[in-house]
């Protein structure tokens, strides 16, 4: 599918002509690649390149038109997963024209942030996508940031590894998004020496400036997280371990409780305890027979919890092992 936009008042507007400067080809199909190829002069390589998420960014300047292939994060649709990836986007940009090649349909303007400068050259476009996307890339840290408190509340009850999943998603995603935007950094770097090569304006340098430095805020920001999850990861697994031990130890408790009971009840029998206690009524026998079976029962309990059965280790030290503190020991063997 392909995407026509014009320049006008500063701003990005829908058009339906080809003569326009900003065209988008969303996934295109074999004609449309064919078209984009000759019209163009383009190769297949560059296009593919546009198109492969696992392609690296980088930057190439050729006599009438610049390549930029740039990583961006793709759109995240929720569910249990909780796993974000990236994808790439090719940017060709002529002296009057700018192409876009993205495998789908995306907003190429945020409106949510505030534009750097107005859109009246296709170089002022492709600086506002590059800053739509870091913006997008410290979106979703902050939604991962938010993602994660919730899934460790989950695992101070949890005894299975469904939220621990989850975790190892969270981290394998910010490891992708920290190389993907260590990549986007160097392409701006080289972008930034083209640029005063080539004497552009003053403004579009200003705006490379802060590109770059709002990208290496953002590359910090992402591996302070993927340390801060790397750190807590054994903490979260041992906490899941230690869940299930208490739940066994509880069963075990119980079990022990019991053990006595059914003992004491399988020797006598219904049929021998009541040959034993016919001379008393059996209203009496068996009241006095279940008041022994919850004492000696609560006693069991009584007895068990003095020789430290259901404490915790750590209380046995003088001090409880509690969730929270695990971010700052995890802080401080990072």
């Amino acid at each position: 599918m392909i995407k026509n936009f014009n320049l006008a008042d500063g701003s990005l507007i829908p058009a339906g002509s080809e003569d326009n400067p900003i065209h988008v080809y969303i996934n295109p199909d074999p004609y449309e690649r064919v078209a984009l190829i000759t019209k163009f002069k383009l190769d297949d390589h560059t296009v593919s390149s546009a198109l492969d998420p696992d392609e690296v960014a980088r930057l190439e300047v050729y006599p009438d038109h610049m390549l930029l292939i740039w990583k961006r994060p793709t759109n995240y649709s929720g569910g249990d997963r909780f796993f974000f990836d990236v994808a790439s986007i090719g940017l060709l940009l002529f002296k009057d024209k700018l192409i876009i090649i993205v495998n789908d349909d995306i907003q190429l303007i945020d409106t949510d942030v505030r534009p750097t400068r107005p859109l009246r050259v296709p170089l002022d476009v492709m600086l506002a996508l590059l800053v739509s996307t870091i913006h997008h890339y410290l979106g979703h840290l902050k939604v991962i940031k938010a993602i994660a408190r919730d899934v460790e509340q989950k695992i101070q009850t949890s005894m299975e590894n469904k939220h621990l999943i989850q975790m190892f998603n969270l981290s394998e995603s910010l490891i992708y998004y920290i190389n993907a935007i260590n990549s986007n950094g160097a392409v701006l770097s080289r972008l930034r020496n083209h640029a005063e090569k080539q004497s552009l304006p003053a403004e579009a340098i200003a705006v490379i400036d802060d590109l770059i430095i709002e990208n290496n805020q953002c590359c910090k920001q992402a591996e302070i997280y993927s340390t801060v999850f790397s750190g807590l990861m054994d903490a979260r697994g041992n906490l899941v371990n230690n869940n299930m031990n208490i739940l066994l130890r509880n069963l075990t408790l119980i079990n022990v409780v019991f053990l006595p009971l059914n003992l004491i009840a399988g020797i006598g029998g219904m049929s021998e305890f009541t040959m034993m206690t016919e001379r008393v009524d059996w209203r009496i026998s068996y009241s006095l027979f279940l008041v022994a079976i919850l004492l000696i029962g609560c006693l069991t309990a009584v007895f068990l919890r003095r020789i430290n059965f259901r404490r915790n280790p750590a209380r046995s030290k003088g001090k409880v092992a509690r969730p929270t503190d695990l971010r700052s020991i995890a802080r401080k063997r990072s």
